[in-house]
């Protein structure tokens, strides 16, 4: 049989090279504003919704980390991208919010869990990681602007700081843990100031972290989505989940990031 011909046979590589290369000037512009380096920042393509072509075709264009809200839907999705890209493997992020009696299913599948919420969530990874023998890349999902619909642990107050550095303490005792970082959402408003304020609180966030902690490097920031990742750059984030930007018009209903 004759070697495959993704480029031309994938039917949505043009858009999202196209789209892409739009994200790509984006990110460009802001790394220029805030005088950073443009390797310091990094996409997580948001592919909830996104069929496995779409993926394919978005893996060819060079992302190579993907982002799933559910564990359902990457392990379906899973065998069939993996098929079509082989020998490439993408790497699986897990953004979306994780039930922690799912914890052995998200840790079997994820290279980097983005949205670890609670200590009981911690402990179940934990062991489930141990079970299977390895160390699971997680950030740490924070809630700085006090929003009840957000999940996330509490980081509004000094109060909620000074709690969650002693929850910090309890997860650094957990050996197969590898906590890199820390994730936010910013509120859905069209008032940048607010969303700027609740990244930069975050980074704010994870640079007194890194001083109390020094022993890890806490080198992962997440925030940012299509609409307003330029303000997460400017305010220090390390990956950018994009999920819009990327793929439309291939849009699917419910689409935000």
């Amino acid at each position: 049989m004759g070697e495959k011909a993704p480029f031309a046979s994938n039917p949505f590589i043009k858009t999202i090279a196209t789209n892409l290369a739009q994200v790509e000037d984006r990110i460009q512009a802001a790394c220029r504003s805030a005088g950073r380096r443009r390797e310091e920042v990094a996409i997580v393509a948001v592919t909830k919704g996104r069929s496995p072509a779409e993926m394919a075709g978005a893996f060819r264009c060079g992302l190579q980390a993907l982002g799933e809200n559910r564990i359902e839907e990457l392990e379906a999705k899973r065998p069939i991208l993996e098929a079509d890209i082989a020998p490439g493997r993408p790497e699986w992020h897990v953004i979306g919010h994780v039930q922690s009696r799912k914890a052995e299913r998200v840790a079997a599948s994820a290279d980097l869990i983005h949205s670890v919420d609670s200590v009981r969530l911690a402990e179940r990874l934990e062991r489930a990681a141990a079970t299977g023998g390895r160390r699971l890349p997680v950030l740490l999902q924070v809630n700085v602007s006090g929003e009840a619909s957000k999940s996330g642990f509490a980081a509004q107050t000094p109060a909620d700081r000074e709690a969650l550095l002693e929850i910090i303490e309890t997860l650094r005792g957990l050996p197969h843990l590898d906590i890199e970082g820390l994730m936010t959402i910013a509120p859905l408003t069209p008032e940048s100031g607010l969303v700027r304020d609740v990244f930069r609180r975050t980074r704010m966030l994870l640079e007194h972290i890194r001083e109390i902690f020094p022993d890890r490097e806490w080198a992962v920031l997440s925030m940012g989505m299509s609409g307003d990742f330029e303000l997460a750059i400017e305010e220090g984030a390390t990956l950018i989940r994009v999920g819009r930007a990327l793929f439309e018009p291939l849009l699917r209903r419910g689409d935000t990031a």
